[in-house]
């Protein structure tokens, strides 16, 4: 069902009535007898559907309607019937579509976020699409867990191997390696974390992501660091793993240093696995590992599982039958999801960390690492979106050894990103750095944001003005799907 605004001072048939709208409703399935009756008419009235010229399979027919949230169902062929690739809710008429139209019929109820994909888009539009917010259906915790159980069911009936791409390459560290030359493998290579393999015991061993260089880069500029930069041509990964172990006060019995152990997945163990195994141990990605032979010998590095990767298999499952999951035509300013700027007199038990494209890099790298998140909203005075700073945009520093030469508390972090934007990274598209929504939009919309590639964090922004409100997150997502 597609429904679109008629101008609401056209005549159709008679007048239209105050406080009402003309809406055209579209029955694209085909038939020989189409009609349609819903809420806005009081179920009393089937309105019978003209096919569309030159389509002969799709019918419309316009229709009055007043604001609100409305139901609605197709009378096709002596046969009651709801398009299932159209918002659907089960009601006391048994399964039916919905329309939620806002209070001012100024708004085109269809426009809602298709149309801010780049969002440079009037203020004025978007006051008004927040209107949504005041007459958003509610669904009931039963709706809300029949969701959720059938996305669980989903995943634990799909495999790891669902992930693996047709061809592409997986680049793994000895943990022999120089810290440094390490450093440069990922700048080069343009991915942000690589296994580890210890030669000596045959397996691998951990991981190497961005967060470490940022720990690292901050130890150099600690005056109290045994650690130099002249070290890092010999500080292999292996040494600084113990070392990061002793500072974060991780020892066995015996008061050695006992690094983490690696999380890791097999190839047949099922996509909801998967997901839990990163969201309890909050890690970025798990290394799907294979091995044929019973005491683990000789493992295969298969592929790098994520909560993108996971997230794209969802989607591509429901995009066509999203309607069926009522869970994803909610606005995310109505359920538990994301971190939000507190309103006035609020309290927020996590406040939203921002910065000044004006503020040093030292503070965003110790604001990433102190309140333990992969991204910082980079704003303006007014708090409106300029950028955001990521983890994986330390290694940008990479690029001619820049990180020999600065001093993280004068570089600032527009200087940094700039840095970023000169290099090229095959992992992370420029373009989709800073993907927005707005608070009205659906959870189904936010979770096509995150199907764009590199896409690992969606702002929350204000309409027109593109002041930041909040942030959702990858985990955010799963957390909530997954209860």
């Amino acid at each position: 069902m597609f429904v679109s605004r008629m101008d609401s001072g056209r005549e159709a048939g008679g007048g239209v009535a105050a406080g009402t709208v003309l809406m055209r409703f579209v029955w694209p399935h085909g038939g020989r007898s189409v009609l349609i009756t819903g809420s806005f008419n009081g179920w009393g009235e089937l309105v019978a559907m003209a096919p569309v010229e030159g389509c002969p399979r799709v019918f419309q027919a316009i229709c009055s309607i007043t604001p609100g949230y409305h139901l609605y169902k197709f009378y096709v062929d002596g046969e009651w019937r709801y398009d299932e690739h159209q918002s659907w809710v089960t009601s006391e008429y048994g399964l039916v579509n919905t329309l939620l139209f806002p209070m001012d019929a100024n708004c085109n109820p269809t426009m809602g976020s298709e149309l801010h994909a780049n969002m440079e888009l009037d203020n004025e539009h978007f006051r008004r699409v927040g209107t949504l917010n005041e007459v958003s259906p509610t669904i009931s915790e039963a709706d809300v867990q029949a969701s959720r159980h059938r996305i669980s069911v989903f995943l634990s009936t799909q495999t790891a191997y669902e992930l693996l791409p047709k061809s592409g390459k997986v680049v793994a560290l000895d943990v022999d390696l120089p810290v440094k030359q390490a450093f440069h493998i990922l700048y080069e290579q343009g991915v942000p974390m690589a296994p580890l393999w210890d030669f000596s015991r045959g397996q691998f061993v951990g991981v190497l992501s961005a967060l470490d260089f940022i720990l690292i880069l901050r130890e150099l500029g600690n005056h109290g660091s045994n650690l130099t930069e002249e070290e890092l041509d010999t500080h292999t990964i292996a040494a600084w793993k113990e070392g990061k172990a002793y500072l974060n006060r991780q020892f066995d019995g015996h008061g050695r240093a006992v690094t983490r152990q690696l999380i890791h997945a097999g190839p047949f163990d099922n996509l909801k696995e998967v997901a839990l195994k990163i969201l309890r141990n909050d890690v970025c990605t798990v290394p799907i590992i294979h091995s044929s032979s019973d005491d683990g010998s000789f493992p295969q590095l298969l592929h790098l599982a994520s909560l993108s990767g996971i997230l794209k298999c969802i989607f591509r499952y429901f995009r066509h039958v999203s309607g069926s999951l009522s869970v994803l035509q909610l606005p995310i300013c109505s359920i538990p999801l994301g971190t939000w700027v507190p309103k006035i007199g609020e309290s927020n038990g996590r406040p939203l960390a921002m910065l000044r494209p004006s503020a040093s890099l030292s503070a965003a790298l110790n604001l990433l690492i102190h309140a333990q998140v992969s991204s910082i909203p980079i704003v303006d005075d007014n708090d409106s979106l300029v950028d955001i700073y990521c983890r994986s945009d330390i290694t940008a520093l990479a690029k001619d050894r820049v990180y020999t030469h600065i001093n993280l508390n004068e570089m600032t972090i527009h200087q940094a990103l700039q840095l970023g934007q000169d290099s090229f990274y095959p992992y992370e598209l420029r373009s989709q750095r800073c993907q927005m929504c707005l608070r009205s939009d659906s959870l189904f919309k936010v979770m096509e944001r995150f199907a764009n590639p590199g896409v690992r964090q969606v702002i929350i922004v204000e309409a027109g003005s593109k002041r930041v409100e909040g942030i959702v997150t990858l985990s955010d997502i799963f957390r909530f799907l997954l209860g």
